[in-house]
């Protein structure tokens, strides 16, 4: 199957034409157009040092809905104790530079190229792109981050040098996007941590039609900020 290589032109192919890997094109760039084009058709890259720009929509793909959570009983019980501060958008620099440096089982290096870092950084200036962080005593300990677009949130990475920590970061985020009426959180692809929360394998026709659902809706840009109490999902 033939796959599609990007000119300088701002266009993707449609995601369905993903070879079986869910590949759907090569090279271009990272611009902030170019990625929040990708990420409203479904697509999402995936670079590789010193090789060309991979572009993805896997089938199936992984998607949590906010109000589906699953939390465990020790996590549950963690959140109540309190014992991480939850911070938005305080330090998302930080956290995308903790999230490359993390070891990850069966890769060698990173995915979060430095060019990688610098368009997501971009793309957090323009209001687009958004870190929830777990702080312990001043110190930054865990969190994630990732792309929202109308009311869907697209997770790229998380880190955690505490137990627990990127957990009560990304249960409490998700806390948050529930109230803030958001559809669906784009996992991407399966990993058993995801499911644990709740998160399950959608056809990629399932998640495209929820995709297109969700951009409706205004994308909320700018700072963002923990507007609730944490609720305590007994």
């Amino acid at each position: 199957m033939p796959v599609y290589r990007l000119s300088d032109a701002l266009v993707f192919p449609p995601p369905e034409e993903a070879d079986p890997s869910g590949l759907v094109a090569v090279g271009g760039d990272l611009s902030p157009e170019r990625l929040l084009l990708a990420y409203s058709m479904g697509i999402f890259p995936w670079p590789l040092v010193e090789k060309p720009l991979l572009w993805f929509s896997p089938d199936p793909r992984m998607v949590l809905r906010p109000r589906e959570r699953v939390v465990s009983r020790s996590l549950r019980k963690t959140l109540r104790r309190g014992v991480f501060e939850v911070r938005l958008d305080t330090a998302f620099e930080r956290v995308v530079a903790r999230c490359a440096e993390i070891p990850r089982r069966g890769e060698a290096g990173t995915w979060i190229t430095r060019d990688m870092a610098c368009a997501y950084l971009r793309l957090h200036e323009l209001g687009f792109a958004h870190s929830a962080e777990a702080w312990l005593d001043g110190e930054l300990v865990g969190g994630l981050y990732g792309v929202s677009l109308g009311a869907a949130f697209f997770g790229e990475s998380m880190f955690a040098d505490r137990p627990d920590a990127s957990k009560v970061a990304f249960v409490s985020l998700v806390q948050q996007l529930e109230a803030w009426r958001f559809e669906l959180i784009d996992c991407q692809v399966h990993t058993e941590h995801l499911a644990r929360f709740g998160a399950k394998e959608w056809s990629r026709r399932r998640f495209l039609t929820a995709l297109r659902r969700s951009l409706d809706a205004p994308t909320r840009r700018g700072t963002w900020k923990i507007d609730l109490q944490p609720q305590d999902d007994a």
